[in-house]
């Protein structure tokens, strides 16, 4: 009869599926920063909400993208 592991295996030190997880650099921005948006095209953050958003001007229209700004790069 088999019976269902409640635990994970674990890895052999020299293990090559023995892979540190990385976190993903956070992205940080400042006021001025021109940006490029995969949907809005080129702006400038004018507003800086710590750790939830950014205001930003891409000319004809104002958005307030979330953190974690998916889609959204600094130049």
């Amino acid at each position: 009869m088999n019976r269902s592991r409640a635990t994970t295996r674990r890895q052999l030190p020299g293990s090559p599926f023995n892979v540190p997880t990385v976190a993903p650099p956070v992205k940080v921005f400042a006021l001025d920063d021109r940006v490029t948006h995969d949907k809005y095209g080129l702006g400038r953050v004018i507003a800086v909400e710590e750790g939830t958003a950014v205001l930003v001007d891409f000319g004809p229209r104002t958005e307030r993208i979330l953190e974690p700004y998916h889609k959204l790069y600094k130049l």
